[in-house]
């Protein structure tokens, strides 16, 4: 019989699998223990009694482009490597303040977006 491990040398042995390999884990442990390893909600804490607001994590973002600034060839060219536009329709929506590039794209994908058309010189919100 497998000596029992301590809950701090299976977090050891956790350490040194790589994501795919945990994932693994975590599927086979879910199939063998028919549960569901999802992350628990928190549903209070001990205190003065507070109204629970339902508060939706944003999940889709706009990018939305404020200034094309003073490098705008470059932003033209950000704007259609994050896009299937032309030159013209990247162009158009370059000179629109407050266009939206992105619709509804995931968090990471705005993110990079921003940090690319920033560093081409334009002025971008994520919303």
């Amino acid at each position: 019989m497998m000596a029992k491990l301590s809950q701090d040398e299976l977090l050891a042995q956790f350490e040194n699998l790589t994501l795919i390999e945990l994932a693994e884990f975590v599927k086979a442990f879910e199939e063998k223990f028919d549960v569901t390893a999802a992350a628990p909600v928190a549903v209070g804490i001990a205190g003065p009694a507070v109204p629970a607001e339902v508060v939706e994590e944003q999940d889709e973002f706009d990018v939305i482009l404020e200034g094309a600034g003073d490098k705008k060839i470059q932003v033209i060219k950000e704007v259609r490597t994050l896009t299937s536009l032309g030159l013209k329709e990247a162009k158009d929506l370059v000179d629109t303040a407050g266009a939206k590039v992105l619709e509804k794209v995931a968090k990471d994908v705005a993110e990079k977006a921003k940090a690319a058309l920033e560093g081409a010189g334009a002025k971008v919100t994520v919303k």
